[in-house]
């Protein structure tokens, strides 16, 4: 059968525009198709406008699935020092933020016209503000209705991104064409998102609004060491955002808001050398005074440390190093950097990303149940999974 196209991707985010330069860059016909009249918004506001475009750390146990396995053909193949070789050969200057994070010196938009030159120069066909009103498989490919007519093609990929942060175009499309084909879909839920509070734990949090201290955050096995931050519906920061990514509903997190110090021994080490010295003023040589004079008020605790027992300075001293909270939810989509789950990695070759049961279907970037961790491994595995399908479709 006679297609319009070889490549058809539905989404121009950074997964669809990566396999749209590698599919064209091997002579494929390709049309790049988005519903939105702007393209690749997440890289445009990701890094604060600086976009955090991949991590030099980028590693397996960087990335939560069911398949935990299921991302490391990607990442071999299509690794962040490829990416960065392209970065340079556009000349856009960049820097190392911490932790292997990489972003754009100036702006996001060079990663945006970088991806947009490379597609033009393989030939790749985009279209912008296009509907897909309906797909079905036909004689060697696929058939879409569309704003734009119909098209047909023999590799169709679905590169739609998951639900967060609905109003730069997220929505459920991607998990709607796996479910039409019989694929099943891990439960999505909102990731790398702040965590948020009630009652009494919430009054405490937003009389702390804009309070940042450096944190280990941890739930079950999993920690990350990074900035924790008070807001008036709960907490954010990095480690905040990572661990959202692995807590489940109605498990407690538990923080330390004094990594590095063992604050029972300053305490009582202090109550020997200054006796007369007041506890929210002993707390403050370790925290922030506000954090302080809040935990002394939680844990009902003032005056002198001679007054107080080793036990009432063991429980302050838990309230800092070990402090047990139970977050009643998220954020949600609205402010969750990501989605977690998708498309079942079961469903998929890792070598290809195609689809095992469909022929010629193939799914990649946050679409598929593979979510990174904060700080530009979710935009390498865009690269990446974009890269590998490219090869194939």
């Amino acid at each position: 059968m006679a297609h319009s196209f070889d490549v058809i991707i539905i989404g121009a985010g950074a997964a669809g525009l990566m396999c749209a330069i590698e599919a064209g860059g091997r002579g494929r016909r390709v049309w790049l198709i988005d519903h939105r009249a702007k393209i690749a918004e997440k890289i445009r506001i990701s890094g604060g406008g600086r976009c955090n475009f991949t991590n030099l750390h980028t590693q397996p146990q960087c990335y939560l699935s069911q398949n935990p396995h299921f991302c490391k053909s990607a990442l071999r193949r299509y690794t962040p020092q490829d990416f960065i070789a392209l970065v340079r050969k556009h000349g856009i200057a960049f820097h190392e933020k911490k932790l292997g994070q990489l972003f754009c010196d100036d702006s996001a938009k060079q990663i945006i016209t970088m991806l947009l030159t490379e597609a033009r120069q393989a030939g790749v066909q985009l279209d912008t503000s296009v509907q897909v009103r309906a797909i079905e498989a036909v004689a060697g490919g696929y058939r879409l209705k569309t704003s734009q007519g119909e098209q047909t093609c023999a590799s169709l990929v679905i590169a739609t991104g998951g639900l967060s942060i609905p109003k730069i175009g997220a929505t459920p499309f991607g998990y709607e064409v796996a479910k039409q084909f019989g694929l099943n879909v891990i439960q999505p839920r909102a990731a790398l998102v702040p965590l948020v509070f009630d009652g009494a734990l919430l009054a405490r949090c937003q009389a702390l609004s804009g309070l940042s201290v450096e944190a280990d955050v941890r739930f079950r096995k999993q920690l990350f060491a990074e900035g924790l931050l008070f807001t008036h519906r709960g907490l954010s920061g990095p480690s905040i955002l990572q661990i959202s990514s692995y807590w489940e509903e109605g498990e407690p997190i538990v923080i330390n808001l004094a990594p590095g110090t063992d604050v029972l021994a300053c305490l009582k080490a202090w109550k020997q050398s200054q006796p007369r010295l007041h506890i929210n003023n002993a707390l403050a040589e370790i925290l922030p005074r506000r954090l302080a004079q809040s935990i002394c008020d939680e844990q009902n605790d003032s005056g002198p440390l001679a007054n107080l027992s080793d036990a009432r300075l063991a429980a302050l001293a838990s309230a800092v190093n070990d402090w047990h909270v139970k977050p009643v939810g998220t954020e949600g989509y609205r402010t969750a950097e990501v989605t977690r789950g998708g498309v079942d990695t079961r469903e998929l070759s890792s070598q290809t990303m195609g689809a095992s049961r469909q022929s010629g279907l193939f799914f990649i970037g946050e679409v598929v149940d593979v979510t990174g961790h904060l700080g530009g491994f979710n935009f390498q595995w865009a690269w990446s999974s974009g890269y590998v399908a490219g090869q194939y479709v």
